[in-house]
């Protein structure tokens, strides 16, 4: 969410310092995330006249300029290349030690050419306001020497954008950004009643909603006689200066409601409507050309604004072309209504659209500022548009339930650990719109409809504390009591993070694949039963969960050589499946090596290489267990399990029942089931089948009796 300190100031009278607002706003949940103050950016820059521009006495492409910066000061002698110098020119002027934005440089007393240059005449490019960097910036003959650049052409205007919270629809304007800092003694809220318009004439377009369920509210007004052009200056500002490109006015108003008041509208051209309008669930195959050019397939389960021609617009998302106002508008239906947050978020991400509007109605709009979110902007656009305004056409619900809490006092000094008075807790909630009635112990407050995110008792403390300020909440160090404290990590996760550590010491890189395989790779490896097959896979070659971690290791090794890295190193420590039980899942450290990444190693060099082998994984596995925490020495025993080659592999145990892994190179048959070009050695080994380390004795011996 993104405004300027001046549209700030519309709706809340604040003299307080700008660092100021940025603390109070992140302090009270409204984190400020940027701060473009191109005011004290560009305060080192002032409007200067060049006296004169002579040919440099040695380069034919630079000018000898002397400036006077005003004020007072000496002509300075500037070095200038732009094309464009030339004696009695107005410019911007940068003495040594301005930071340049546009060339992120720090400007300094230079030599050009054997010529001291003290300054700089700069372009738009360089003070970051255009791309033009042809020339030196040419000011009218009337601009004051010697002022402020910033100040004299209006762009000192800083801009925050804040982050916010899901919950918080309400600061999605900077009205209610306003009231949250006139709560918290940043200035006066201003908040002057909307003045209903009068309708002329009744509304010769009427609206019909099908489903209450998806719009529980709709308000229309038609305006005849206006006239469609370029917005005034202070709204085609406004909108620049958040990133916004005006485009009409019409449409401009539209936009500068969304973020004024947080009340998205939609205008329609009433001369392209045929007939009424009529909201209802869009038709399977129905299609929509919108507003951003861009056509899209509708199906039942989204809601539409449609007339007896067909869909004109996605309701609470984005309007049609075909009745959307252009220069040639001389009537418009404006509409302001209330739509289910949850079907504008689900038809957002089926289309893939996010615009403004959805942003602001999936959070929950003001359901009571519906019509005068409506009357407000028909008096924008009689002020500039002109035009006669029909009577509104209201449809359902103009307002939402009613919500009275409940709230014992206590409930702030035992929810945040703080004391605050009842005095101070109203004055709080009533510059929040909040309603409190009685004097406690437990009091009722009203919540206003604007804040559909309060419901309960905890909210309120929420709403409290904030304006408090967190930084009140005393810190509470928890009780340890007599037992000592148990580890954070399980000894599972210990294993996993010093197996990963491990491995990466031997240089091999991490990899993390798919948990999914393929029916004959998961058969390979001692898989493929039925009960760990999926239903419904994602893709065919992804239909089994994985008894190893190897086949996609094996995969991955694969796809770098085919892009030419053939000599790869790679590990991963991840889940296992033997079966569906709890007990079938294990935690798997496995690697494979290729080519010429052996652990001496990786890749060829001419002071010579080896290519990975048998010995260099069985290291590897070795080196895992024992940073997992196994007893060394362990028993190695020749050949292992079908994948592996007979004569060129080894199992890893502590005797026959507790095997801890295998270590190898891939047996040819194998590498063909899967694909893969060999030779490839690999190994894998189970975390959980090491014995847990036995626990050291910490009772004290008694000392000896040396007296007897």
């Amino acid at each position: 969410m993104k405004f300027t300190l001046s549209w700030l100031k519309d709706h809340l009278d604040t003299d307080e310092p700008v660092e100021k607002l940025v603390d109070r706003l992140t302090m009270i949940g409204l984190e400020v995330e940027h701060l473009d103050d191109k005011a004290a950016l560009l305060a080192p820059f002032t409007i200067a006249r060049v006296i004169s521009a002579e040919k440099h006495p040695n380069a034919d492409k630079l000018r000898l300029c002397m400036v006077d910066p005003g004020n007072g000061a000496a002509p300075v002698q500037v070095v200038c290349g732009a094309p464009n110098a030339r004696t009695g020119m107005i410019s911007v002027f940068s003495p040594p030690g301005t930071f340049i934005p546009g060339k992120n440089i720090t400007l300094s007393v230079g030599s050009i050419r054997g010529v001291e240059s003290r300054g700089m005449l700069c372009s738009e490019a360089e003070l970051q306001l255009s791309e033009n960097h042809d020339g030196i910036m040419e000011l009218p003959a009337d601009a004051p020497i010697g002022k402020p650049y910033a100040e004299w052409a209006g762009i000192g205007d800083p801009v925050f954008e804040i982050n916010l919270t899901p919950n918080r629809q309400d600061c999605t304007g900077v009205h209610g950004i306003a009231r949250d800092l006139a709560a918290a003694d940043m200035g006066k809220f201003k908040d002057p009643t909307i003045k209903p318009v009068k309708g002329e004439f009744p509304s010769p377009v009427k609206v019909s909603v099908e489903d209450a369920a998806l719009c529980p509210g709709f308000a229309l007004r038609l305006v005849r006689g206006v006239k469609n052009g370029p917005s005034p200056k202070w709204l085609r500002d406004r909108l620049t200066s958040i990133g916004l490109r005006p485009i009409n006015a019409l449409v401009d108003i539209t936009n500068y409601m969304t973020y004024d008041r947080a009340r998205p509208l939609h205008v329609f051209d009433a001369a392209k409507v045929k007939g009424n309008l009529v909201v209802r669930r869009a038709r399977d195959g129905e299609t929509l050309l919108a507003l951003d050019g861009r056509s899209y397939t509708l199906d039942g389960t989204m809601c539409v604004i449609a007339d007896e021609a067909g869909v004109e617009s996605l309701a609470g998302i984005m309007g049609g072309e075909a009745s959307g106002c252009d220069e040639n508008t001389t009537d418009v239906l404006i509409e302001s209504a209330l739509w289910n947050e949850i079907n504008i978020a689900q038809t957002g991400r089926k289309l893939g659209i996010n615009s403004d509007a959805r942003y602001r109605f999936e959070r929950g709009v003001d359901p009571a500022f519906m019509v005068p979110g409506l009357e407000m902007a028909t008096r924008l656009v009689m002020e500039i548009c002109g035009g006669t305004p029909s009577e509104n056409v209201v449809v359902g619900n103009t307002f939402g339930d009613d919500r009275i809490i409940d709230f014992p006092l206590s409930e702030v000094k035992r929810l945040a650990g703080i004391e605050v008075p009842l005095v101070e807790m109203r004055r709080i909630l009533t510059h929040l719109g909040f309603m409190v009635a009685g004097n406690g112990p437990v009091v009722k407050i009203a919540v206003p409809s604007w804040r559909t995110d309060v419901h309960g008792k905890a909210d309120i403390v929420e709403e409290v504390v904030r304006i408090v300020g967190v930084d009140k909440v005393p810190m509470t160090p928890f009780e340890r009591g007599e037992e000592p404290r148990k580890p954070v990590l399980t000894p599972i996760q210990l294993r996993t993070r010093r197996a990963k550590r491990a491995l990466a010491a031997r240089g091999m890189v991490e990899a993390v694949t798919w948990s999914f395989i393929t029916k004959p790779a998961a058969e390979l490896f001692g898989g493929g039963a039925p009960e760990v097959a999926l239903t419904n896979p994602i893709a065919s070659d992804l239909s089994d969960m994985r008894p190893s971690l190897l086949p996609g290791l094996l995969a991955a090794a694969q796809a770098n050589a085919d892009r030419g890295t053939g000599d790869v190193a790679l590990f991963e420590v991840g889940q296992v499946f033997k079966g569906d039980r709890p007990e079938d899942q294990f935690t798997a450290a496995s690697g494979v090596r290729r080519g010429m990444a052996s652990a001496r190693g990786i890749g060829r060099h001419w002071t010579g290489s080896a290519a990975a082998d048998v010995f260099d994984v069985k290291a590897d596995a070795l080196a895992v267990l024992a940073a997992a925490g196994a007893p060394m020495p362990l028993q190695i025993v020749p050949s292992g399990p079908s994948w592996l080659h007979p004569g060129r592999s080894g199992t890893i145990q502590m005797g026959p029942q507790n095997v801890l892994g295998h270590f190898g190179e891939m047996h040819p048959r194998a590498l063909e089931v899967l694909k893969v070009d060999g030779p490839l050695m690999a190994f894998e080994v189970t975390l959980e089948r090491i014995p847990p380390a036995k626990q050291k004795a910490t009772r004290a011996k008694p000392l000896l009796d040396l007296s007897a």
